[in-house]
């Protein structure tokens, strides 16, 4: 057996579990943690002949590890070392050592919350923090609290991990570090990205570099399934037929054969191209590659709130990411990587990937925590659910009827979370089952669970329908894909028991399939905005629309499957779809409709309308005119509009204006001075939000638009004011003030301070600025000329007469010579005259 980095730490490691019921490993890619420490620990005196479980976040790594390990122990596996994945297990009577999917310890833990006969769960590749990893640890620790009499002990392993924020997630647990081993790797840098930059030029034109410069196998990084088809026709072309060079696609979609071509060393006398996903960044070990290409991009799934719906983005890797892909290279002797963008860039990379718990679709987390029987807060968690994708994944819940009344699993939701399948799947499932549909329920299911099988072959779900049930033949391309949705439809058909207890009369009928999808997809049922087009209105409000003309246009109805949008787009694009049928509304999809009673004014004719509308969600099935008014409702739907179009709607006048002006000052003072006003606030915001206090009494006759301007405001204004505060409102902020020359002049409130504008011959013999409120409040005097032009702005009247008075007084005298200018205004008589009578 050759010797790896990891043996030069097991000895720590073993010691670190004899001492503590949880560790932390770090060891970067290549070190041999994966072949190597659960066989190292098997043996151990506190495992006790129990089993021990080890988690891959994929299933292609599950299978490669069990492989490994029991090569490791020269058997085949389903011995000592044996694997669960979906739609395959292999483990027999002396299995000791399962490697799992994180999803299948999920399911698992929920049967048996103490996992008996089990004294130790292995989590790899943890760093990729997924989020059934997440919950597997948080549930993992929860039963071991509650329910284990002897230790359960957990290991979490990793590349590249945050050991400190683990080791306190894991109480203090001991942390143990493998350096590896790791051969010099050169790193060639390359142009920098642009954005809307195509990727497969660049990698194309690396790898052809890359294959002149360099020996070994390549290893290249592309983000998704579709790169890796191109750039694999584009290198067919540029090469030819070299018999020398293997080009190897490897992704989970490929059949178990062309993974492991992807896998295994090259032939003798060849060198191998492998198109990878980032499925190849850890988990996997791919012989022979001394060189890598890497893109710097990763495909991610991403929960948008806004529609409920999760779609694929493609974004840049993280800098751990781009430094395990590089150490690819390295793993046997000094290799290359080949970066395919600038050293400049790389330093904006972000340190590490976002855990999938902060960005994922919280539906199936939160239904098996309420099999579980917590709620988030009450679990141990890295980075905790957050809390409005927790609180929209409920709804969704409750919506499926997951959830009773009290928020607590039904009877339904039991069966929903025992089916290894999204909740939205596992509804489809049930109610088919109970309709008499389990078969093409189970179809249904299996190709929604997988990519589509027909891509580029038209939207219609119908006819991925008939290519699962034989009755078309399946492509070179899709035959894969094919034979695993038929195999993943067996095992569903196989958890449908009990006989359908509303079974339909025609189950053959193409119908059914709309009104299956439907169940998982309420929120995407859609109608055709026009006869004949591309776009539809979704149930949940947003758009659809077809990029291309699509036999399904010809459909009222459609339910929509699978859809996506490019960022900044309004509009969703329809890539999988089937027609709906709008009887079965008053059928089987009764549930998804709801009736509302809606009060709204016409718009174009300016009345008040009152329907009620059968809706399915956004989308409005029929209406019908209600003669009779509920007083309430109606009095409520006048406030919404009234909210909605402003409170210019009623009869305002310069006048009111000022009233509201004056009460305002008023409550603005006493706040300041003392932090509480007897003064209600007459706001437009206060006034809005208290439509209903202050105007839905006086709405008794209102039902036309013009009807609101006929409203006595002035008196509703004023019953806001409870005696004595009308009285004092004249007394504190008067309308007018009078000035010494007998004028009583009109105050502006609706400035800050209030104006007080005023001509300055009629203020002679005034000392002071004139104030109110009580002497809180100066007026700012706009001082006018005889033309009513201002010739001074101050708050400091003695001031103004001390220090600029003269020079005003000489402009005027030139401009206005009738006038009386005198020299000393404090002294002089004021006048609203050119001159004061007695001159």
């Amino acid at each position: 057996m050759k010797t790896l980095p990891i043996d030069d730490v097991l000895p720590a490691l073993r010691q670190a579990l004899a001492q503590r019921d949880e560790a932390v490993l770090e060891a970067p890619p290549g070190a041999g943690k994966t072949t190597r420490v659960p066989l190292a620990l098997l043996g151990e005196p506190w495992l006790a002949g129990q089993r021990i479980l080890m988690l891959e976040p994929r299933r292609l790594a599950a299978r490669a590890a069990a492989e490994r390990l029991a090569s490791e122990l020269g058997e085949t596996v389903g011995e000592t070392v044996g694997y669960r994945i979906r739609l395959e297990s292999r483990v027999g009577p002396r299995t000791r050592i399962e490697v799992v999917t994180e999803g299948i310890l999920a399911r698992r833990l929920q049967d048996d919350p103490a996992l008996e006969g089990v004294g130790l769960v292995i989590f790899d590749e943890f760093h990729e923090r997924s989020l059934d990893a997440d919950l597997a640890l948080a549930l993992t620790l929860n039963g071991r609290e509650l329910l284990r009499e002897t230790p359960l002990k957990v290991l979490l392993m990793s590349a590249t991990l945050e050991g400190e924020r683990l080791s306190a997630l894991l109480s203090q647990a001991p942390v143990v570090s493998s350096q590896g081993r790791m051969f010099p790797v050169d790193i060639r840098w390359g142009a920098p990205f642009q954005a809307g930059e195509r990727v497969e030029p660049r990698v194309l034109q690396a790898v052809l570099q890359a294959l002149d410069e360099e020996s070994g196998s390549l290893l290249v990084f592309l983000p998704g399934q579709a790169e890796i088809r191109r750039v694999h026709e584009q290198l067919q072309e540029r090469l030819g037929a070299r018999p020398d060079i293997l080009l190897c696609p490897l992704h989970g979609e490929l059949e178990l054969s062309a993974q492991r071509a992807a896998i295994e060393p090259a032939p003798a006398g060849t060198r191998k191209v492998v198109l990878a996903t980032n499925i190849a960044e850890t988990s996997l070990t791919i012989e022979g590659v001394r060189v890598v290409v890497d893109a710097g991009l990763a495909r991610v799934p991403r929960f948008d709130p806004a529609s409920g719906m999760t779609r694929l983005d493609t974004q840049r890797i993280s800098r751990a990411s781009a430094t395990q892909r590089a150490g690819r290279a390295g793993r046997l002797r000094p290799g290359a990587c080949y970066r395919l963008w600038s050293q400049a860039q790389h330093e904006q990379l972000a340190a590490h990937g976002e855990a999938e718990i902060l960005a994922a679709d919280l539906a199936g987390l939160a239904l098996q925590l309420a099999r579980w029987g917590v709620q988030p807060a009450e679990l141990a968690w890295l980075d905790p659910p957050p809390a409005a994708a927790y609180a929209q994944a409920r709804e969704l819940l409750a919506r499926l009827g997951a959830l009773d009344e009290r928020g607590v699993l039904s009877v339904h939701g039991q069966a929903m979370a025992e089916l290894p399948a999204h909740p939205r799947i596992a509804h489809l499932l049930l109610r088919g089952q109970a309709l008499g549909l389990g078969a093409m329920a189970a179809d249904l299911a299996a190709l929604l669970g997988e990519r589509d099988i027909l891509r580029g072959a038209g939207a219609d779900l119908h006819s991925r329908i008939s290519l699962l049930a034989g009755e078309s033949r399946a492509t070179g391309g899709s035959r894969g894909g094919v034979q695993r949705a038929r195999q993943l439809a067996r095992q569903l058909r196989g958890y449908l028991r009990g006989a359908a207890s509303q079974p339909v009369s025609d189950p053959e009928h193409p119908r059914w399939l709309g009104c299956l999808l439907a169940f998982a997809y309420p929120d995407r049922i859609a109608r055709q905005r026009r006869a004949g087009g591309a776009e539809y209105r979704m149930a949940n409000g947003r758009a659809a629309l077809f990029s291309d003309a699509d036999a399904l246009m010809k459909h009222d109805w459609l339910v929509i499957a699978d859809l996506g949008s490019r960022q900044g787009q309004r509009e969703e694009r329809i890539y999988l779809a089937a027609d709906l049928d709008p009887t079965l509304f008053d059928g089987p999809l009764a549930e998804q409709v709801s009736e509302k009673d809606l009060l709204d004014w016409d718009e174009r004719e300016g009345v008040l309308r009152a329907e009620r509308q059968r809706r399915v969600g956004e989308l409005v099935l029929e209406s019908r005119a209600l003669p009779q008014l509920d007083e309430q409702a109606r009095g409520l739907a006048l406030l919404a509009l009234v909210r909605r179009k402003g409170l210019e709607l009623l009869a305002w006048t310069p006048e009111l204006r000022q009233w509201q002006a004056r009460v305002g000052l008023l409550r603005r003072l006493d706040i300041q001075q003392s932090g509480v006003s007897d003064w209600p606030d007459v706001s437009d915001a206060a006034l809005l939000e208290r439509l209903q206090d202050w105007l839905l009494p006086y709405l008794g006759k209102v039902s036309r638009l013009n009807h609101f301007a006929q409203l006595d405001l002035a008196a509703m204004l004023a019953n806001l004011l409870p005696w004595p505060l009308p009285q004092r409102l004249d007394e504190l902020a008067p309308k007018t003030l009078e000035v010494p020359s007998g004028s009583r002049i009109r105050i502006d409130y609706s400035q800050d301070p209030p104006v007080l504008a005023v001509r300055l011959q009629e203020l002679f013999g005034l000392a002071q600025t004139p104030r109110i409120a009580g002497g809180r409040q100066g007026v700012l005097l706009h001082l006018l000329s005889p033309a009513q032009r201002p010739v001074q702005v101050t708050q400091d009247l003695a001031s103004f007469w001390a220090n600029t008075y003269l020079e005003v007084k000489k402009d005027l005298k030139g401009r206005y010579p009738k006038h009386y200018w005198p020299d000393d205004p404090l002294i002089a008589e004021p006048t609203a005259r050119a001159k004061p009578r007695r001159s």
